[in-house]
């Protein structure tokens, strides 16, 4: 499995991702190492049969690969990369609106996600309370700034990658955790303009 996320540039990988059921298996492939498409029914709520679709689909754009172990039925699957990333701004006309849709899908998934974890927060042991965060800042930056800034974000992101494929390196108490994290240019609300002063 490669570490690095994969860059999508191309319309067709884009609009092959922007899919809640192919997210979701991507991501549990991601979290729990290979699974045929009955564990992946069961542990998603959805049929075999539409997991097995989705799996082909996936594999087609190069998000999943066969796994060793199995045949037809119970053939595994794995993740090809850990993590993805696009960029909205570049490329085809096609490209760029498969990007957007593919962002809002992503927002979709991670507000849940976040509304979730509120929902069940005081379920939730005193240490994880703790633990738990959210933060919202809005500051004056240069481009080299925020560059400087989305880097090393990603960087402590990246150092924990290694515990997603290599269970033995979790600590005693780990658990999943997520990260969602965006440092982009903001515009005031008064200001409609499309480009920043």
């Amino acid at each position: 499995m490669v570490h690095e996320p994969r860059t999508l540039t191309d319309a067709r990988e884009l609009r092959a991702i922007a899919h809640p059921v192919r997210m979701n298996i991507l991501e549990a492939l991601m979290l729990e190492g290979p699974m045929t498409a009955s564990e992946l029914g069961k542990r998603l709520g959805e049929s075999p049969a539409n997991c097995s679709w989705h799996l082909r689909k996936l594999a087609e754009h190069g998000f999943v690969a066969e796994a060793e172990g199995g045949t037809g039925r119970q053939r595994p699957w794995k993740a090809t990369h850990r993590g993805m990333r696009w960029d909205e701004d570049e490329g085809a006309a096609e490209a760029l609106v498969a990007g957007r849709a593919l962002t809002r899908v992503v927002l979709d998934r991670e507000v849940d996600r976040f509304v979730r974890a509120q929902e069940r927060r005081s379920q939730e042991p005193q240490e994880w309370r703790d633990a738990s965060s959210s933060t919202q800042s809005m500051l004056w930056l240069t481009a080299e700034e925020l560059t400087e800034i989305n880097d090393q974000v990603a960087e402590l992101l990246l150092s924990k990658m290694d515990r997603l494929e290599d269970p033995s390196r979790r600590p005693e108490g780990a658990r999943v955790c997520a990260f969602m994290a965006w440092g982009i240019p903001a515009y005031p609300p008064a200001d409609t303009s499309e480009k920043g002063s």
